[in-house]
């Protein structure tokens, strides 16, 4: 499976992802991943952005307001329609475009940051977005994303409930066997029937990687790591959602920054950025 095969899923899962999400039904982005996202996110005032893998850009939109000159990407057509509309009706400055990360329709050192919310995952060709990411970034500028945390978001995973039901373990296995596009079928687990009822669930296909790769791909294409972090909500938080008790237990986020050094050594076209992808 290829990006653009993953990128026709997507474009199935839009309608029904859009207007869940903005009906507040992704809990967890609302609550502890994105707020924790924009916690660590440098100061963007001023400078130009590019969201990769923008869905119907709600963080977009969150970059805008923090003044950046914003520029977004998705593959999925139906999804920048969204996004569009979303301009159309709040005009923030934002240029939402179809196109893929693995391809990104700009020139090199065309941006001072970019970010990818909940997207890199998901595309298979994972080397070839980071070092995408990488050329368009001028020399200085930085990357941020966040991903599934690899070690929790295994092939295997049950979530353990006490009679309270509330979890206190997530079990887990498979760590070292890649998924490479199985496909998941689920729906925000906040909304309540009424808000489902003839919705398709999304069916979203799946690519793993270790830790070590994820970290390995960042440094082989030429950026320094500059700050890690695992989300994890305090018990105030939870109280005001419970339903994101379990992410007290394990780390469901990881959130990377690297940055593009002043002076690289690194070319979009180096061996290794033409090397084959990792696996397990």
């Amino acid at each position: 499976m290829d990006h653009e095969e993953v990128g026709r899923f997507w474009n199935a899962n839009a309608d029904a992802w859009t207007k869940l999400a903005r009906a507040g039904y992704d809990i967890y982005r609302d609550y502890l991943n994105t707020p924790a996202f924009f916690a660590i996110l440098p100061d963007v005032n001023g400078l130009a952005g590019l969201d990769i893998g923008c869905g119907e850009g709600h963080n977009t939109r969150l970059l805008a307001k923090r003044g950046a000159r914003m520029t977004a990407i998705d593959i999925a057509q139906v999804f920048i329609d969204y996004a569009k509309q979303a301009e159309e009706d709040e005009p923030l400055g934002i240029d939402y475009r179809v196109a893929s990360a693995v391809n990104l329709p700009f020139a090199e050192a065309a941006f001072d940051f970019a970010t990818g919310f909940m997207s890199f995952m998901d595309i298979p060709e994972t080397r070839r977005v980071l070092a995408e990411a990488y050329r368009v970034l001028r020399p200085g500028g930085f990357l941020q994303f966040s991903i599934s945390h690899p070690c929790f978001d295994t092939p295997h995973r049950r979530n353990l409930r006490d009679e309270h039901d509330r979890t206190y373990a997530i079990e887990v296995g498979n760590y070292f066997r890649p998924l490479n596009g199985e496909i998941s079928e689920w729906i925000f687990g906040a909304a309540p029937p009424q808000a489902t009822q003839g919705l398709p669930q999304f069916k979203i296909p799946r690519f793993t990687r270790t830790v070590s790769q994820w970290l390995n791909l960042l440094i082989d294409v030429g950026f320094v790591i500059e700050r890690v972090e695992e989300p994890c909500p305090d018990d105030s938080l939870v109280l005001t959602c419970p339903n994101i008790q379990d992410a007290q237990i394990v780390a469901y986020f990881l959130h990377i920054r690297v940055r593009k050094p002043e002076q690289s050594t690194k070319s979009p076209d180096s061996a290794a950025n033409r090397a084959p992808e990792p696996s397990a």
